[in-house]
């Protein structure tokens, strides 16, 4: 056992190594999975196998001390020079190396899996396209159960939960890469006709209310950016515009993707309507962010969970705190 708990361990170094340096395409979701399974394996091993072997061991030891006491006894002998018999005893029931590293530590991965899958889940804000709402390096807690709870890896969901609904911020796996998560804001739902014109945005024919704000200024850039709110739905946020940038996409910068009749491009924007089972992002960084104008709608299965809470930025603590 120990050599074959050796080798699993090396192989998930191994594999977070390779994925660290990115040699492969890591998912931390099936790591978390296969660990929680294999030290579970381990822990049920521990419990039914291991522990009452080792408890024998402890009881056989002790069994001969008394008889060896007994002897010494009936040769007039009441005191042994050296009795090291408790400290014998806690060898014989201490775990092994190899069962602290798997069963000792399924607890914990068991309660990490649980609250990852069902609870939250903690991201990070890799890139700006969701400013101001979300900045780079902001940690986000993403809600795992509002949508209805999905199967851990498979993504299958097992409850309903409440719809997607315009203006939320969502976790999503990213079309083109699954492995990937992405975050944007939920422009159109299913049966929506989505329409951006001269970067006004209308929702089935009706213009959403977009109200000029102060400029906005970026310390990373040193750049100012047109700043407005608008209200999507019942939440009202904040958006930038760059009017450095167009409206239109070209042809080279839009990807082929599922229901891409769907959509009409030209120079002004696009119109897109939003098939059943699907939902359109954008990122409220309008003129810098890659999102579903460049490459589709994201599937009911790609979601991962509405995004709510900013539990730390260590450049700005101030960020800490709900969003919407």
């Amino acid at each position: 056992m120990p050599i074959l708990t050796s080798l699993i361990l090396a192989a998930f170094a191994g594999y977070i190594g390779a994925w660290y340096v990115g040699a492969v395409e890591g998912n931390f979701a099936l790591l978390l999975f296969l660990a929680t399974v294999v030290t579970g394996l381990y822990w049920l091993a521990e419990r039914l196998v291991f522990l009452p072997r080792r408890r024998q061991a402890a009881q056989a030891f002790e069994a001969t001390q008394a008889q060896r006491r007994e002897e010494l006894a009936r040769q007039g002998i009441d005191r042994l020079d050296t009795d090291d018999g408790g400290k014998t005893r806690e060898r014989l029931l201490a775990q092994p190396w190899w069962l602290d590293w798997t069963a000792g530590l399924f607890p914990v991965i068991l309660v990490v899996f649980l609250l990852r899958s069902f609870v939250a889940e903690p991201f990070k804000i890799p890139s700006g396209s969701m400013m101001p709402t979300l900045l780079t390096g902001d940690l986000i807690l993403v809600n795992k159960f509002t949508y209805g709870l999905r199967l851990p890896v498979l993504g299958t969901k097992i409850t309903e939960g409440t719809p997607l609904a315009r203006g939320d911020v969502v976790v999503f796996r990213y079309p083109p890469q699954p492995s990937m998560d992405y975050i944007k804001r939920v422009v159109g739902v299913p049966g929506d006709e989505v329409s951006y014109q001269n970067k006004r945005l209308t929702i089935n024919g009706q213009p959403v209310s977009k109200d000029p704000l102060p400029d906005y200024f970026d310390e990373d850039t040193m750049r100012y950016s047109k700043q407005y709110s608008e209200k999507l739905g019942a939440v009202e946020h904040r958006i930038l515009n760059d009017d450095s940038r167009r409206a239109g996409l070209s042809d080279a910068e839009i990807m082929a993707f599922p229901n891409r009749e769907n959509c009409r491009y030209s120079v002004e924007g696009f119109v897109c309507k939003v098939p059943a089972g699907h939902y359109f992002m954008m990122g409220d960084n309008r003129d810098n962010s890659l999102d579903s104008r460049y490459w589709g709608f994201v599937p009911d299965q790609n979601v991962v969970g509405r995004a709510f809470f900013v539990w730390m930025n260590f450049g700005n603590l101030k960020r800490i705190g709900p969003f919407h």
